[in-house]
């Protein structure tokens, strides 16, 4: 495969395993802030505006586009859902040739608007954004993105030959060439995706089946392995031993001797784990990024079930994402990567697939999240920097939420669980968790950190204020599944749901064979959150299960070389005028596990008000 890059761009082919010994050797805590909101308050200011383009319009109908007539199509809409949905009829006119050259008559012309009218577009590729250039959607426009994996491996600028011509993207954060995104940019500067309001709509068809063939893109998870899920039980179309990103693939190589000769055995072996499990392509990325084999020489696409995220940018700045609704998404919702100066305002995130993320801003500085709507089949933000090896771009910081409105997902506000490259300076401050779907899909939890001794990383200066949660989180346990010999029994700590703040740094141990990197916490700040309670099926009002879960970094996962290092316990945390309501675990109403330093003042749970000094 003939491999060139662009030097002129932002490159994501620097992945050293010097770049992550760095980081993971950072300081482990910052001084705290006089006054962190006032960081926060310049943060947003300076985002207020963050492009501006020329004046000029470039209509996708001059270009050729034309509206596609639309049927109804037995589809899912969740994990356990099915609906009959529109969907463009077979043979539908494709824009996407349309939109390729709109989009680069206006690049070439110094920038400006791309226009997609009102009506229903049909869209076989990649929306390709470039510099100076803001793709706008009038209010009434529908653009409908064509169900077939293989219409975004045919535009790619390499050629990877019967994997497809793909793009470069990260995959859950390890680098990799894979299928484009419905929304794809990379190395540009000035940039917008805008709409009229939220009938202005990119719809990623997740849950429509493929031509001749049950599964879609959904199918591609695999089994779902939540332990007590009250909802999201299932994966849409998938049938017990069919193929998919977490069942062995086949065509990969059956050893990593043969793509990366220059580890020892015992590094091999320590990487791929026991089993075959490592040859799913969800675990056989991951080992790639573990054993340093360079990019080019990860490639997936065709063959292979790693599903695009739907909004992918990637090495840009000064980007504008405002003022459209986003559905039924194959993957995460919107993925930005190595990005500064980023805005997402007064977007509709409305996805209830499997990894539906909301908006997963990775290893960007500067972003801004304010005024949208998270309804998400996982979770609504999630902060992430990086996994493995894959830590060149450094930490996500300064980023300011504010102003948004949440409903279904794992996590309201989520940071993790791939942060091996650290993640600083996060603000989120006057949200309404509102969890409307209490009753059958509920908010898993609010407040949640994720991370283990695979992923690593630091996590410092979380500040979090004023959260309204009128109808709580989850009221009963989802339990998470701990290693062999840890000193915390399987199914007994509720980290996957239940409580209103969790942090999780023993996050899903046994999907990690390499467990070498204890991530550290610490400073982190929540005051102000009111928490209501709800009916519960045995008539009891309550508000979660246990209020506040911690459950530090555990020792005895560590499996790399002695001496081990320093495994800390989360410290600097304080939780200040909350009022968690009435727990059902009420004579549990917190669990602790290596955390130092948990200050409670004014918190009130189940009516009584809390002040003292924790440790667990």
């Amino acid at each position: 495969m003939k491999f060139t890059i662009n030097h002129s761009r932002r490159t994501l082919l620097k992945t050293t395993p010097a770049a992550a010994m760095a980081l993971a050797g950072a300081p482990a805590i910052a001084a705290t802030e006089p006054d962190p909101w006032l960081r926060a308050a310049e943060i947003a200011k300076k985002l207020a505006n963050p492009t501006s383009f020329r004046k000029q319009d470039f209509l996708v109908t001059d270009f050729g586009a034309g509206q596609c007539q639309l049927t109804k199509v037995k589809a899912w809409v969740s994990h356990d859902d099915e609906a009959l949905i529109d969907t463009p009829v077979k043979g539908s006119k494709d824009c996407y040739p349309a939109l390729r050259d709109a989009i680069a008559a206006c690049h070439k012309a110094g920038g400006g608007r791309v226009v997609i009218p009102a009506g229903n577009w049909y869209c076989a590729g990649p929306i390709v954004l470039l510099s100076n250039v803001n793709v706008h959607l009038n209010k009434g426009a529908h653009v409908y993105f064509s169900n077939n994996p293989e219409d975004y491996a045919k535009y790619g600028e390499f050629d990877c030959g019967k994997n497809g011509k793909l793009v470069i993207t990260r995959w859950q954060s390890n680098d990799c060439l894979n299928f484009a995104s419905m929304i794809y940019a990379y190395g540009q500067d000035n940039i917008a995706l805008t709409g009229d309001d939220w009938t202005s709509i990119l719809n990623g068809q997740g849950g429509v089946p493929f031509a001749d063939s049950p599964d879609c893109w959904w199918t591609w998870k695999g089994k779902n392995r939540t332990i007590n899920a009250v909802s999201q039980t299932n994966t849409p179309g998938y049938k017990p031993g069919s193929i998919a990103a977490n069942m062995e693939n086949p065509v990969n190589p059956k050893s990593l001797a043969d793509v990366a000769p220059n580890l020892t055995d015992d590094e091999r072996k320590l990487i791929q784990g026991d089993g075959n499990k490592w040859r799913a392509d969800e675990h056989y990325l991951p080992a790639l990024s573990e054993a340093g084999v360079p990019l080019p020489r990860r490639v997936f696409g065709l063959g292979h079930f790693l599903r695009p995220s739907m909004i992918h940018i990637i090495g840009c700045t000064n980007v504008l994402l405002q003022g459209y609704q986003v559905t039924n998404t194959p993957f995460w919702q919107h993925h930005p990567v190595h990005c500064r100066n980023i805005v997402l305002r007064n977007v509709n995130m409305n996805s209830h697939g499997p990894n539906s993320d909301g908006f997963d801003p990775e290893s960007c500085d500067h972003v801004l999240i304010e005024g949208s709507m998270f309804d998400t089949g996982d979770d609504c933000i999630a902060i992430k920097a990086g996994k493995n090896q894959d830590t060149q771009y450094g930490p996500s910081q300064n980023i300011v939420i504010q102003n948004c409105t949440m409903h279904a997902g794992h996590g309201a506000v989520t940071l993790g669980s791939e942060m091996a490259a650290g993640i600083q300076n996060v603000y989120a401050q006057d949200l309404v968790f509102e969890n409307k779907h209490w009753k059958t899909n509920p908010l898993n939890t609010a407040i949640r950190l994720k991370t283990n001794m695979n992923r690593g990383g630091y996590l410092r200066n979380f500040y979090v204020r004023n959260i309204s949660i009128p109808n709580g989180v989850q009221t009963s346990p989802s339990f998470y599944a701990s290693l062999p010999g840890s000193p915390i029994a399987s199914r007994t700590v509720a980290t996957a749901a239940g409580a209103v703040v969790t942090f999780d740094c023993d996050y899903t141990p046994t999907a990690d064979s390499v467990r070498t990197r204890p991530p550290v916490v610490s400073n982190v700040h929540i005051s102000n959150v009111k928490v209501g309670n709800v009916d519960t099926k045995d008539g009891r009002k309550a508000s979660c299960y246990q209020a506040i879960v911690v459950l530090g970094p555990v020792a005895s996962d560590y499996n790399g070389p002695q001496p081990m290092p320093a495994v800390l316990p989360v410290t600097n945390v304080t939780v200040t005028d909350c009022d968690f309501g009435t727990p059902v675990n009420d004579k549990a109403p917190w669990y602790l596990y290596n955390v130092k330093g948990l200050k409670l003042k004014n918190v009130t749970i189940g009516g009584k008000v809390h002040n003292a000094e924790l440790a667990g």
